[in-house]
């Protein structure tokens, strides 16, 4: 048995200890993404499940939280406040919370643009010396309707092979570094990989996915939210081994730089060569962002996945600020909720939640 096997097992005993699910118990959920992608996965969840956890990537070297890395060697925060702030319910608290610690300083001077969600959690951390307790405490502040977790406790920088990053290289294949740099590269990504290799997962989010009833991946950017989850050897091992069930829920877009050009099918297809021995269930797409309905069911099946077709996108064509260049489609939270709810009552449910 391999060392991982062996600390699986562990972990799934770990995941367990809560003992058999009662009838009637709501679906155990967790999310895996980063950014604005699982933030929409998120606020969907929230409505239909209490026992959701999201796992949340820790490679972002930009901005505020690239700052915050640099200057203090801690995780990047920011996408982990995002959680939490989607995870905030709707009443006057948690939206009032969810505002606060969105909150971006404006000033000339070294404050300017951090989020006070990523400074609060960056002083929890100093101050308890963990990175789960932390997060935990600041979920209980915002009444926040499920757990953030990080997929690894060290920071991690994100590469990736690009063909064509340098425009006057059209044909050059070279090593791009950094998430930001990535998400923005105009040229091709091929692979990406992680640095340090093999990070150690938290052994929280192992045990979540290993318990977990439906696990859903996605969306957010491919390369940069959704594919280093599978990067991390014993998230990757769990992912493969647990009984829950795998929903990969598509973007509504590709992402300018990204994924600029790739049709659905191709998501499938790259995420199927970082990670061969991931199977999939389900593979949930906006009806109206799916041009090939025959090659998109072709590559799921190659997953072990059926397709799920559902509208899920703002009606209206209404947009939501992008973080890079241009607009990009919003999910709608109710309609991704319903696809979602539709999902685990359809392919395989394990109880009667409701």
């Amino acid at each position: 048995m391999t060392g991982h096997s062996l600390r699986l097992r562990r972990l799934r005993r770990f995941g367990s200890s809560a003992g058999p699910r009662k009838r009637g118990a709501q679906p155990k959920v967790v999310a895996l993404g980063g950014g604005r992608g699982l933030s929409a996965s998120l606020a969907a969840l929230r409505r239909i499940t209490g026992d959701l956890t999201a796992v949340v990537t820790v490679a972002d070297d930009g901005g505020s939280s690239g700052r915050l890395r640099e200057e203090l060697g801690v995780l990047p925060p920011g996408d982990l406040r995002k959680a939490l702030a989607a995870l905030c319910g709707d009443d006057d608290w948690g939206q009032t919370w969810a505002r606060v610690i969105q909150h971006r300083f404006h000033s000339k001077g070294e404050l300017h643009d951090h989020a006070v969600g990523n400074v609060l959690i960056v002083a929890l951390w100093e101050q308890l010396g963990d990175h789960v307790q932390a997060l935990d405490l600041v979920g209980r502040l915002l009444g926040a309707h499920g757990r953030v977790l990080p997929m690894s406790a060290v920071p991690l920088e994100l590469q990736a092979l690009v063909r064509g990053h340098d425009p006057d290289r059209p044909d050059e294949i070279g090593t791009v570094r950094g998430q930001a740099t990535v998400a923005l590269t105009p040229g091709e990504v091929q692979s990406v990989h992680l640095v340090p290799a093999d990070p150690p997962a938290v052994p929280e989010a192992v045990a979540a996915v290993l318990d977990a009833d439906w696990v859903v991946l996605g969306p957010g950017s491919w390369f940069s939210s959704v594919i280093p989850h599978l990067l991390v050897p014993e998230l990757l091992d769990a992912l493969v081994e647990t009984k829950a069930r795998r929903v990969l829920s598509l973007n509504l877009a590709p992402q300018p730089g990204e994924t600029e050009g790739f049709s659905p099918q191709r998501h499938l297809e790259v995420l199927g060569r970082h990670a061969p021995k991931l199977a999939l269930d389900v593979v949930l797409a906006d009806e109206a962002a799916v041009p090939d309905r025959d090659s998109l069911a072709d590559a799921a099946k190659r997953l072990g996945a059926a397709v799920e077709l559902a509208p899920v996108a703002v009606a209206g064509g209404s947009f939501a600020p992008g973080e890079g260049p241009g607009p990009v489609p919003k999910h709608d939270p109710e309609l991704l909720a319903a696809a979602y709810d539709r999902i685990f009552r359809m392919h395989g449910r394990i109880g009667p939640w409701r």
